[in-house]
């Protein structure tokens, strides 16, 4: 299928392997084709095995992934939690391991880099698991304390051949939120300590902003190789920021509230980094009365039209944004019944153009393609291809082979 200016789409997916009972493992790449109704296997790369988030570099053709995993503290036996770089062969989009640094914090979750200032950001999310710490109380009894991981910002600078160069600076997140929760995760210790779940380049290229679920706040840095913290938003107890999404046309901004089931609209002013609330809707219909938690937020090319993903509804549903940043819900499409919030349908991402849109459908192992109605945002099933444990999906524009160019 061709993108813009001809050029052709694939459909790069990243997967779990290393947890007990997972199936999948690396990334795989697809070209989509028959107008997003077949997906044409390229190729499979094995590293990383946890590929839970990737981003595209147009500028090197560097596809960096995280390797979402608990660095094992024995050595370590297995490999670290990282951030990886691979090289895209853009006639076939085939994939080359090219090197990998580490994550200072479990669980690195999502990524955005700067072409810039050649900067990488990874936000690390950390464990629910605590550590009991037995202590000498200072009247001589003995008690207990609970220490939980670490949650980072971290930047890192790129080589100019996209290669991961080294950290730049590392932001340690502080704080919780209410503990125990109301959250079935882990057992309440949701918000024991921080998570950040993004963190995502302002459409201005001025700020990094971070939703950190632990605490219930946003925080906004400064783009640089300096992580230098400008300002932060506190929303109510127990909503749970999860992920943040810009609009290309209004330049409104939209949160998914990962606790509460919500979808928030705000505004960032883009001379001092400071957000503002400007509304709050259910992410799921009326009629769900279950466990619920979205996951992904993303903003159709045209703008004006919001895609949630919801685990427990199991949905994708879509909303419309007016001018003001009123939200409305407008419909949703049916995915495969989750596990858990954990293990359920977590990414999905349009074309470049929004004609089509791409579900990393976990449960089912498939990766599901839609047509996208611009006028309604309605989703019309097109095709799937089974993958195992589908984590994440992007889409990338490659040039076409030398022999089709030909053509």
């Amino acid at each position: 299928m061709a993108g813009a200016n001809g050029k052709r789409l694939v459909a790069y997916v990243g997967t779990y392997g290393v947890a007990p009972g997972t199936k999948g493992g690396g990334i795989f790449a697809f070209e989509v084709t028959a107008g997003g109704r077949a997906l044409t296997p390229l190729d499979h790369a094995p590293q990383p095995r946890d590929a839970g988030y990737l981003v595209y570099a147009p500028e090197t053709a560097t596809l960096y992934a995280v390797d979402e995993r608990k660095t094992d503290g024995r050595g370590p036996v297995d490999l670290p939690a990282a951030v990886h770089a691979l090289s895209v062969d853009c006639p076939t989009g085939a994939l080359t391991w090219r090197n990998s640094q580490i994550a200072p914090g479990p669980r690195p979750t999502f990524l955005d880099h700067d072409a810039g200032q050649g900067l990488l950001f990874s936000a690390n999310h950390g464990d629910f698991h605590h550590v009991e710490k037995v202590v000498r109380q200072p009247d001589g009894s003995w008690g207990v304390e609970y220490d939980y991981d670490d949650s980072t910002l971290v930047a890192y600078d790129l080589a100019s051949d996209g290669s991961v160069a080294g950290i730049a600076d590392v932001h340690v997140f502080t704080g919780q939120g209410t503990d125990p929760n109301r959250s079935p995760q882990n057992g309440g210790h949701a918000q024991s300590n921080p998570h950040a779940h993004c963190a995502v380049i302002d459409p201005s290229r001025r700020f990094v902003t971070v939703c950190d679920k632990g605490t219930d706040r946003i925080e906004v840095f400064r783009l640089g190789r300096k992580l230098e913290q400008v300002s932060s938003l506190q929303f109510d107890p127990e909503t749970g920021p999860r992920h943040i999404a810009f609009d290309p046309v209004s330049g409104l901004a939209f949160v998914t509230l990962e606790f509460s089931s919500q979808l928030a609209s705000l505004r960032l002013d883009a001379e001092t980094g400071q957000y503002e609330l400007i509304d709050v809707v259910s992410t799921i219909s009326g009629s769900h009365s279950g466990r619920n938690e979205p996951a992904e937020v993303r903003v159709h090319p045209s703008g004006g039209l919001v895609y949630v993903n919801n685990r427990g509804e199991d949905t994708l549903a879509w909303f419309r944004s007016d001018a003001e940043g009123k939200l409305e819900r407008l419909g949703a499409v049916t995915l495969a019944q989750s596990v858990h919030p954990g293990l359920a349908a977590r990414s999905f991402i349009f074309d470049p153009v929004g004609n089509l849109v791409i579900v990393a459908d976990r449960p089912a192992h498939l990766v599901r393609c839609y047509a996208v109605c611009g006028e309604s945002g309605a989703l019309t099933w097109l095709g799937q291809i089974h993958v195992p444990d589908p984590a994440y999906v992007t889409i990338v524009e490659l040039d076409a082979p030398r022999e089709e160019m030909r053509l």
